[in-house]
């Protein structure tokens, strides 16, 4: 029994620092703007709608900024920043605290409209993810 509580004060303890680390942790690769998306990083914990690699994901449909931000404020995010073509929001995991960076724009330049929403959905830690960011767009294309 004493093992078993060794090994819960354990997890706990992990569960604090990791919390601290993410929340203090800045994003893994320069963010974005109205200008664009940044690459994604050489890890494989990133997803881009820009992506021509394994990281490639589809973009997601045209809508309006204050829309997306609706949907994602719904879905548990925090909205970081906005404008017209630019967001960027954060997800935080409930349990571990790991913070991961969703970014959405609209290439204005592409056309005179544009056709599509562009994403890139980074995590801010670690190597892998799991496929935690291509399984969040997934969910946010299927509720859009």
């Amino acid at each position: 029994m004493k093992w078993l509580l060794g090994l819960c004060a354990l997890i706990a303890l992990s569960a604090v620092i990791s919390r601290g680390l993410s929340a203090t942790s800045k994003p893994r690769t320069p963010l974005g703007s109205d200008a664009g998306l940044s690459p994604c990083p050489s890890t494989p914990n990133c997803v881009s709608s820009l992506a021509s690699d394994d990281k490639a994901i589809d973009p997601l449909p045209l809508k309006r900024m204050d829309d997306w931000a609706k949907l994602l404020t719904a879905m548990g995010a925090r909205v970081i920043t906005k404008s017209e073509r630019y967001l960027h929001a954060t997800f935080t995991t409930p349990l571990m605290g790991y913070v991961d960076d969703l970014e959405l724009w609209h290439d204005a330049d592409a056309s005179a409209e544009p056709s599509a929403t562009h994403v890139k959905s980074t995590s801010r830690l670690g190597h892998s993810d799991l496929g935690a960011n291509r399984k969040r767009v997934e969910a946010i294309r299927a509720k859009s």
